[in-house]
């Protein structure tokens, strides 16, 4: 495959070689002579064929009580780790993972979450050593299947909200698509017009900065 020049979760700063060799370069590096490096100041993330590198400034710190989207990156004695889109992967143990008695004697927990699962999740401790902990007690975390993920600045996630859910329900009535918004930038959107679903979460990534969003957002709804 190549060899590994730093290790997974080190800190990297910009044009840091992480790899070299037969890496694919993913979000936040770059492939140059064979080597993968780092564009950004960040946390070097190493996958079994890719690198990629999460941002320190502006990118997601988990806090107590929020909702957000994860993929379970790995699978221990009775937990599973969630990859979170941030320097800090999330930790759910066994008995957070599940209402009800799973006897290990009898099930795998691949069974429960399997490697490469998507789910929406919940903070609920994040210690000083930023280990973040997570929940699915809550009604409405579940492990979503099918459908399509896009990643958008966690800064724009109130205004892909909208006051009152205003912003994300017009997106949802307009294209018949279940839409599920993670703290942490991720959003997940299943059945209807995805496509067009997508298009109009983007739009509210790449200019959520401006004054008539909301209108910008509704002529592109209307105009499909």
């Amino acid at each position: 495959m190549g060899k590994k020049l730093v290790e997974d979760k080190s800190n990297v700063l910009p044009g840091d070689v992480i790899v070299e060799g037969d890496y694919l370069s993913d979000r936040g590096t770059y492939k140059e002579n064979g080597k993968v490096k780092s564009k950004v100041l960040g946390v070097a993330r190493i996958e079994k064929s890719k690198v990629r590198v999460i941002p320190l400034s502006g990118g997601y710190i988990p806090k107590e009580g929020d909702k957000v989207i994860g993929k379970v990156s790995g699978i221990g004695p009775s937990h599973w780790w969630i990859e979170l889109d941030s320097p800090y992967d999330g930790y759910l143990s066994l008995a957070e993972g599940s209402e009800e008695f799973i006897d290990l004697d009898e099930t795998e927990l691949s069974d429960v979450y399997d490697i490469g699962d998507i789910i929406y999740t919940e903070v609920i401790k994040v210690t000083s050593e930023k280990d973040v902990k997570l929940s699915m007690q809550d009604r409405i975390c579940k492990k979503l299947t099918g459908g399509r993920i896009v990643r958008i600045s966690p800064s724009r996630v109130p205004r892909l909200i909208g006051k009152g859910g205003s912003m994300v329900e017009m997106i949802k009535n307009k294209t018949d698509s279940r839409i599920i918004i993670g703290q942490n930038g991720i959003v997940w959107i299943g059945g209807g017009k995805e496509d067009l679903a997508l298009e109009a979460v983007k739009t509210v990534d790449e200019r959520g900065h401006g004054r008539g969003l909301k209108e910008k957002v509704e002529k592109i709804l209307n105009k499909r």
